[in-house]
Parts: structure tokens; sequence; C-alpha cells
């Protein structure tokens, strides 16, 4: 791992499905099974969460049921519809059975390798959009979108392509409109929202 990339974390909530088979890689088997994380605010993020089939084995998932899941935030990109996209997932290195509250806590350290878009909102509060680079073992890296509100984006926003970036944050779920062909459609975006920006 590279000593300048750090990805870490720690979403403690509610299994809302059962796992299903994801993938196969290097002749193991992932699953994926979708994890209601609820905020301070009442509201409630829904993110996609990834194991293996050993790790499922030693701790079998029920729908309804709380899990603490320990590991990373992982990207690729889909190639298998219209247009490539990046999806965005929780890569579980552990996970076992929690009656704690729920938690949603990221540490993350890489480099800008996009530059970063400050704007505003419709009601004027100004955020900043940015893609973070964490490299992983063998070559490999994770590109994960994040944004910033406020003080913090107006701090992202004087950041260049190429500058290191440590932060803490939470893995979010956002549904957003899309409108293709004529038809107007609802998709979920996945980001990073930041809550510190460490030394």
């Amino acid at each position: 791992m590279d000593v300048d990339s750090l990805n870490q974390g720690l979403l403690r909530g509610r299994a809302l499905a059962a796992p299903r088979i994801s993938h196969a890689n290097h002749g193991v088997t992932y699953y994926v099974f979708p994890l209601e994380v609820e905020r301070l605010s009442g509201a409630t993020d829904t993110l996609n969460v990834v194991l293996s089939q050993d790790l499922l084995l030693s701790c079998p998932v029920e729908p309804g049921e709380a899990y603490t899941c320990m590991g990373e935030v992982r990207s690729f990109n889909n190639h298998t519809g219209v247009g490539g996209r990046l999806i965005i997932t929780f890569f579980a290195k552990h996970i076992s059975p929690s009656q704690e509250q729920h938690a949603n806590q990221l540490e993350l350290r890489g480099v800008l390798c996009k530059a970063p878009v400050v704007r505003r909102t419709p009601l004027g509060r100004e955020i900043c959009d940015l893609l973070l680079a964490v490299n992983r073992r063998y070559g490999r890296a994770d590109y994960l979108p994040c944004i910033a509100w406020g003080g913090l984006a107006r701090a992202c926003g004087e950041l260049e392509v190429g500058d290191s970036l440590h932060l803490t944050g939470r893995l979010q779920s956002r549904v957003y409109h899309k409108v293709t062909d004529g038809r107007e459609e609802d998709r979920v975006a996945y980001e990073v929202s930041i809550l510190t920006l460490q030394d």
C-alpha cells in the first residue's frame, strides 16, 4: 500500500435485504446487500456492502438485523449499461452483529485527480465537488467522488490536481432525477461527504 494512501471505514446499520451474488474474482465469490444507515438528522443512507462468501458464512446476514461492517470504499467502472458509470460500494473486511447506534465513519488519504468545482446550491450554499484517487495494492486505485460544504468547500476549491488530501467523512447516497430520451428516472449517486480536513 502506498504510504500516502489511506482508506478505512466503519458502517453500522440495518440490512434491508438478503445478500445476493455480486461477482467472482480469483476463485472467490462475493455477495452484496443494502445496508441502511441513519444520520443524526433522521435521514438515511442506503449503501451497498460487498463481502466475500467466507465472511458471509462466518456471519450470515438477515434482513432487518443490524450489523457493524469495517472495511474500505471501493469504485469500479460499470460498462454494461449505456455509457460508463462509476459504481461505489463499501468492501467489508469484517462484519459482526450489532446492537449499537448507527454509525458512518470514513478516513481517506489520497490525491486530487480532477480540478475541484465550487458552485452554489439554489439556496445559495457553497458546495465543492472533488474526485479523490486512493491507491490500492497491485497498482490499482479507487476514484471516489467527494463533496464539501461551506467553509470546507472554499478551502477545497483552492486545491489543485495532484495535491494530497487527508479527510474524515461519511459515505452517503443521494437520489437525483435524470432525463434520458425524454423519460425521467430516479437514480442514486454515492459520494463521500467531507466532515473535516486533516493535516
